[in-house]
């Protein structure tokens, strides 16, 4: 089984598609809507990513879900599952491919921290870009179940870096 994408060099674009889908998935937020910020692997100058552009929605509570909901679906998005309580998922793919995933925390919330604070540290430190990017490849080569599977290898390697930035 495939990942929803297959992993790729990072591409100069990404901050700019970034952009543009702010811009698309804010209007339908409205008042509720504190911030968007670039997440995941594409927001990593030098990282090899899916291509999945990862946006984080900060929002001041989850107000009228119904009409956001169908506001994605214009954009083409659906909706997953939430991922904690406070913590809605979208996933955009096109023609069977992953392109986007919106992510939808509530003000506090403990995900906000922990991805702007992964992000960063990928950022800064070129030895733990590196030891993440080779984990990604080695998983995506070895991967037969799907992205469940690719997820649930990756997170120890994150678990041990965040627990090493809050001691």
């Amino acid at each position: 089984m495939a990942l929803t994408s297959k992993i790729s060099l990072y591409d100069d674009q990404w901050p700019g598609a970034f952009s543009a889908e702010k811009g698309r998935i804010a209007k339908g937020f409205g008042c509720e809507l504190i911030e968007v910020h670039h997440v995941g692997s594409t927001a990593v100058p030098g990282l090899a990513a899916k291509p999945e552009i990862d946006l984080l929605a900060v929002v001041v509570e989850h107000r009228d879900e119904v009409a956001r909901n169908a506001f994605m679906a214009t954009l083409g998005y659906v909706r997953g599952s939430d991922l904690s309580p406070g913590h809605h998922f979208y996933r955009r793919d096109v023609e069977g491919v992953r392109t986007h995933k919106v992510h939808v925390c509530i003000c506090g919330h403990e995900q906000i921290g922990r991805m702007l604070r992964f992000r960063d540290l990928l950022r800064q430190d070129s030895g733990i870009r590196q030891q993440y990017q080779d984990l990604k490849l080695r998983l995506e080569a070895g991967n037969r179940e799907g992205i469940g599977e690719y997820l649930a290898q990756k997170a120890p390697f994150i678990d041990a870096v965040m627990d090493g930035l809050s001691q």
